[in-house]
């Protein structure tokens, strides 16, 4: 059944061809489908389109459609084109003719276009869900390891004292940042496109404001030409959450993976994160951090896929955007696994508590003793000179009593202040707004 038929068929290859993976890709939209034709109808009920008693018959059977979705039981039948038309043709077994009634006022682009919103918003709430679980496991690991000293290396060159407080913290702050890009993201996603139809309003006299509130957006795409022009514009736009997140993943798995090795030994991976090799009897690879690497270098450029699709489009509907469903809608999950595998990891990470006593590290205690020298009077340059010497003839002695106490430094991790900062974004999410609306909607 095909929404637009006008009574003759088209070619079996070109109907493949344009329906390429839509219908798998329009299963992660099924419930969301649902939820904005319960909003729409009760506004239709509002003005007039849908009888009063015609409302609660239709709204019950959204819930159980709903209800197999959640299910994980919702299918697009063979003949069916989408999952709007799944859902309607749903309604009119059951109901009749009243389930036509759905689609006043509407048009499959500004549904797909609200469907999109509601599992992005959703699916922003997971992310950033599963962020803050690694958040407070790499602020527990760095708590926990405030002591423990480590190289810091720049070029790959030993340089300076660090330690694990402050290599755990610090990825746990650069999670501070990529919270705000999703908080940017969510608001961004957070307006609501119904009525804009299929990009130019209706003669209806449709009441957008109470779907809105009905759904739990912060306000609406005012302009509805603009609404149209926001698909693509949206997804690209938390594609570069997505990636900013990604990138923060993939540069620690890179680090654990380095430290994790025989030629640095800093760290231990949890035995079931490694693998073992068919031929060298002592591998134990760590092959999660390396496919956690591998994914999220790979989320990094979806905003680029996302931009090369519809970067040329001028306004109005285009059929190419359907496919950026196809790299869209799965990032979600691919990333969230990432998130729950390093969660897991960091969470039985073992650290190497004696790593610095090695002379080979030996050098990296000389800014301390250029430090202490400027500190006694000696010029700078003087000093730096003076300690760079002492390297070159194998003379220098250092003193590994390091003491760190500004802002930040391993002596003062300011790990409360990085707690602070996340509880601060995680506050103006607002998600509970949008649950309360969600849940009024759904028991009615």
């Amino acid at each position: 059944m095909k929404l637009w038929s006008k009574g003759f068929e088209i070619n079996k290859e070109i109907e493949n061809f344009t329906v390429g993976r839509d219908r798998e890709m329009d299963l992660y939209l099924a419930k969301y489908d649902v939820l904005g034709s319960m909003a729409h109808i009760t506004m239709l009920n509002s003005i007039g389109l849908i009888a009063d008693d015609e409302l609660p018959l239709l709204l019950a059977e959204l819930r159980k459609i709903y209800a197999v979705c959640e299910e994980g039981k919702f299918v697009i039948e063979d003949d069916i084109e989408d999952v709007h038309s799944q859902v309607e043709l749903m309604l009119t077994r059951a109901l009749g003719d009243m389930g036509k009634k759905i689609h006043s006022g509407r048009s499959r682009n500004d549904q797909v276009l609200v469907d999109l919103k509601l599992f992005t918003r959703a699916e922003l709430q997971n992310l950033v869900e599963e962020t803050k679980a690694l958040f407070d496991e790499l602020i527990g690991k760095s708590e926990e390891n405030k002591d423990v000293l480590m190289p810091g290396y720049t070029h790959l060159q030993i340089a300076m004292p660090s330690s694990f407080g402050l290599w755990f913290g610090a990825y746990a702050e650069s999670l501070t940042d990529d919270m705000l890009y999703l908080q940017s993201a969510y608001k961004m996603t957070n307006r609501n496109p119904l009525g804009s139809a299929a990009g130019y309003g209706s003669s209806f006299p449709l009441n957008r404001q109470m779907t809105t509130d009905l759904l739990g957006f912060d306000s609406m795409n005012y302009n509805v030409v603009y609404a149209q022009m926001g698909r693509g514009k949206m997804e690209r736009n938390v594609a570069f959450s997505i990636a900013g997140l990604a990138g923060t993943l993939a540069k620690m798995a890179f680090d654990a993976c380095l430290f994790n090795s025989q030629n640095f030994g800093f760290i231990k991976l949890p035995k079931e994160c490694t693998t073992g090799s068919s031929i060298m009897p002592h591998k134990k690879n760590p092959d999660v951090f390396e496919l956690i690497r591998a994914k999220c270098n790979k989320l990094q450029a979806l905003p680029t896929q996302i931009t090369l699709i519809q970067n040329n489009l001028p306004c109005g509907y285009f059929r190419d955007l359907q496919i950026i469903k196809e790299c869209f809608l799965p990032a979600f999950e691919e990333l969230k696994d990432c998130l729950r595998m390093c969660t897991y990891i960091i969470s039985k990470i073992e650290v190497k508590r004696d790593i610095l006593d090695n002379p080979m590290y030996d050098a990296i205690f000389s800014v301390e003793e250029v430090n202490k020298l400027a500190a006694d009077g000696m010029p700078f340059r003087d000093a730096y000179k003076k300690v760079g010497l002492e390297i070159e003839a194998g003379n220098f002695v250092p003193n590994k009593d390091i003491h760190h106490t500004h802002e930040g430094s391993i002596g003062n991790l300011c790990n409360e202040r990085i707690v602070g900062l996340m509880d601060s974004i995680m506050q103006d999410f607002h998600f509970e707004k949008v649950d309360k609306a969600i849940k009024a909607l759904l028991l009615g």
